[in-house]
């Protein structure tokens, strides 16, 4: 895994990050992930990427611990980074409990299916390993893929793809990340709630992306800026409806520690 992301590092701020969709999903992202800043001082990121995240919440004036498996995303996120603030640092998040730093955060974020490419017992492990690096009623902010993405069957469908339009129910998909091809599970809200329930308890989920349409759509709607303005606008009104979570493009659950 940690080979694909680096052959994936040089062009993915280019293909998502600086794209019109993902700037949207991202300000999404940011709306949520705000409304549980109030308190706090400390962050850790893990799946940073080229840490788009790292740097705005640098920017903000938290402090960051940000981390990836990929060395070269590490490296352009160092390259871009000037806040002394914000630490970056290699980790493969399957290996949590080996990250020996002995500080503990008030909230742990993950953006945009990190946590996706972790399978199930992968998964299970995180979360029983995770809760560790928070303190006492710490959050977890977390966003990940769903399996029943309305965007995603409608596309496919329209394509004539049938065997893609429900890919997301399979057990494991070979999503395509830059021409990489990366094992990939999808998790619907109530897979996580069960998943953390022992350690975590499970404050919301809100969709990300119902309206806002994923990332590979991009040239569709690279001169429909009108049009994704007003589906921007639709995302608004619809944030607060969890139940749209699970077919959405990616959704937020926010979980603190019992």
């Amino acid at each position: 895994m940690k080979a694909s992301f680096d052959s994936a590092a040089a062009t993915y701020d280019q293909s998502f990050t600086q794209t019109v969709i993902g700037k949207s999903q991202r300000e999404t992202v940011y709306n949520i992930l705000s409304q549980h800043l109030l308190t706090v001082k400390t962050i850790f990121e893990i799946n940073c990427g080229t840490g788009e995240d790292a740097l705005w919440l640098a920017s903000q004036n938290f402090d960051v611990m940000a981390t990836d498996i990929s060395e070269k995303m590490i490296a352009i996120g160092k390259a871009k980074n000037q806040h002394q603030n914000l630490t970056f640092s290699t980790l493969d998040i399957t290996r949590l409990s080996s990250f020996q730093k002995e500080e503990k955060y008030d909230l742990l974020f993950s953006n945009f299916g990190g946590l996706n490419c972790l399978s199930p017992e992968e998964l299970s492990l995180f979360f029983k390993t995770a809760p560790h690096f928070l303190k006492e009623k710490g959050k977890m902010v977390l966003v990940l893929m769903p399996k029943n993405t309305i965007w995603e069957q409608f596309y496919f469908l329209t394509k004539g793809k049938w065997n893609k339009a429900f890919r997301r129910k399979k057990k494991l998909v070979l999503a395509n990340v830059d021409g990489e091809k990366i094992p990939t599970y999808y998790y619907n809200p109530k897979e996580i709630v069960h998943l953390t329930e022992e350690k975590l308890e499970c404050i919301e989920y809100k969709p990300i992306g119902f309206f806002i349409p994923p990332s590979y759509l991009e040239p569709f709607f690279t001169n429909k800026k009108g049009f994704l303005k007003l589906l921007k606008k639709l995302e608004l009104r619809i944030r607060n409806f969890s139940f749209l979570s699970k077919y959405a493009d990616h959704y937020a659950i926010i979980l603190q520690k019992k």
